[in-house]
């Protein structure tokens, strides 16, 4: 019997040069699309402040040498607020300006842009849960808008941004690629805008963080001098922020969020459940001495001291003993995420751990979602689609393309492309770029740097950031410009209005203090 099924044939890819053709016409076309431009006002300090809003591509042209060099590389789409003047007075030209961006890497900065910096905010939940539908923006009455106007980059493949064909999007994907990309993308901003008589300044959140540190000195290079440099929830030393085989560092870093995170929950006794503070305090003493000492001697350490060591961490923890045992000391973010709550059948928030979501009904210890985090994509999201093709207007006249785009807040294709390699390294390693901001801090006698940091943040926590800053290659001179204050809640710390009241009226004290 002869078998005359035929198998359906896969669809065939665009050949390279096709492809790079589509993606060069797709970025000429949104380049050449007009800026939308709104106006608006909102109230601040009992000031109101009028503004003009443009949301738009700006050119990142290609440095390779060839026969693209100069063409766009990429459209990087940006939304800026600008004080309008009033009628008798001169264009303010020389009022500072801030571009922002979260981090990722792979995300786009709606986060920022709609959560705590512009004049306007999505509303959610004071715990970090996820609110009813519907979402929507309003006025926010403590935004950054009061201290300068604002300019948020959405980085290649994230939000409506683009690149021009497959090897600028390799480009993108990288530490050093991407740095350059947004370097090229906010001196053209400036020029576009007129803004070099500004005093600029950077804010950027998680890996973005990771970001701005090198582009503070990679500025420097090309004549920009930044005025101060805003770090949310650090991410400069990878290392301490991963959980690999022999990278001890880690597991004693985040010891101090861990015992936090656990009295918040009720999984402590004793004199550290008394206080959050109190908890995080024996933590930090407890891994600065014994347990580092403990984990460097790893085999040799005998049964006796391996048993005080796993009773200790039970204590600090809220994980039972025998499991701390059986981690061999080692309690990795994941383990912790799926066993503090798992006799209630719930599993923690990474970003925010003061949220809780439920396990499945088989009880794996696979983490497979952070509810936290998925209490405010789809909001932040959804209120910024609408805004965007409401109260801005894309969609409207000329700009109907932007808005017919997929809008990408959170790419996990660019997160699983990155290349976290620098210069000419190849292989294993982590990026690190906090020698890039130490650098910067010494060429750069008047930057000054602000952190923040979230007590329940357990995906850059600010135990973590401490060390970081710690290390910093400064003197004790220059260390006198490095400001950082902790809030009490998550990665996000501005999702709760205390502490967004709090890191405005932080940042108001930190603007005041800058060298005028």
């Amino acid at each position: 019997m002869t078998d005359t099924t035929r198998p359906v044939p896969s669809p065939v890819a665009a050949p390279a040069g096709e492809a790079d053709r589509r993606q060069r016409a797709a970025v000429e076309r949104a380049l050449a699309e007009p800026t939308a431009r709104r106006t608006g006002r909102v109230v601040l300090g009992g000031q109101t402040l009028a503004y003009r809003v443009d949301a738009g591509f700006v050119p990142v042209r290609s440095s390779t040498l060839g026969e693209t060099y100069g063409e766009p590389d990429a459209a990087v789409f940006t939304t800026a607020y600008q004080l309008q003047a009033q009628a008798e007075e001169a264009a303010p030209t020389q009022r500072a300006v801030c571009f922002a961006f979260n981090g990722g890497p792979g995300s786009a900065s709606v986060f920022l842009h709609l959560g705590a910096l512009g004049p306007k905010r999505v509303r959610v939940r004071d715990d970090g849960g996820m609110p009813v539908a519907p979402y929507r923006v309003e006025d926010n009455p403590v935004s950054w808008f009061r201290h300068f106007d604002l300019v948020f980059i959405d980085p290649p493949h994230t939000g409506y941004s683009l690149t021009a064909s497959e090897a600028a999007r390799r480009r993108a994907f990288s530490v050093d690629g991407d740095v350059e990309m947004l370097c090229e993308a906010m001196r053209a901003w400036l020029t576009r805008h007129g803004r070099w008589g500004s005093p600029v300044y950077l804010c950027g959140e998680s890996y973005g963080t990771t970001r701005a540190a090198a582009m503070a000195d990679k500025l420097c290079d090309q004549g920009v001098a930044l005025a101060g440099l805003i770090l949310v929830s650090c991410a400069m030393d990878i290392q301490v922020l991963e959980f690999s085989p022999r990278n001890l560092l880690s597991h004693a870093v985040f010891l101090p969020a861990f015992a936090g995170t656990a009295q918040y929950h009720g999984c402590l006794k004793g004199a550290v459940a008394e206080s959050p503070d109190a908890a995080r305090a024996a933590a930090l003493e407890f891994a600065q001495g014994d347990y580092l000492r403990a984990l460097y001697r790893g085999a040799s350490l005998g049964a006796a001291e391996q048993g005080r060591i796993a009773a200790r961490l039970a204590e600090l923890t809220g994980l039972p003993r025998p499991l701390v045992e059986q981690c061999n000391l080692r309690i990795s973010d994941m383990r912790f995420f799926s066993e503090l709550l798992r006799e209630r059948g719930q599993v923690l928030g990474r970003l925010d751990a003061r949220v809780a979501g439920p396990l499945g009904t088989d009880r794996r210890r696979d983490w497979e979602f952070d509810p936290s985090i998925d209490a405010l994509v789809a909001p932040y999201t959804m209120a910024a689609m609408a805004y965007f093709g409401g109260e801005l207007g894309l969609g409207g006249g000329g700009a109907a393309d932007a808005c017919e785009r997929v809008y990408v807040p959170m790419s996990s294709d660019a997160h699983k492309a990155w290349n976290w390699n620098r210069g000419e390294a190849q292989g294993n390693g982590y990026t690190c770029t906090s020698p890039d901001l130490a650098r910067a801090m010494r060429r750069l006698p008047h930057l000054r740097v602000f952190v923040a940091s979230g007590h329940y943040d357990l995906g850059t926590p600010s135990s973590a950031t401490d060390w970081s800053l710690d290390q910093l290659e400064v003197d004790a001179s220059v260390r006198e410009r490095l400001t950082h204050r902790y809030y009490d809640a998550g990665h996000m710390m501005y999702t709760r209005e205390q502490d967004m009241l709090r890191l405005q009226a932080d940042l108001a004290e930190w603007i005041a203090a800058l060298p005028h």
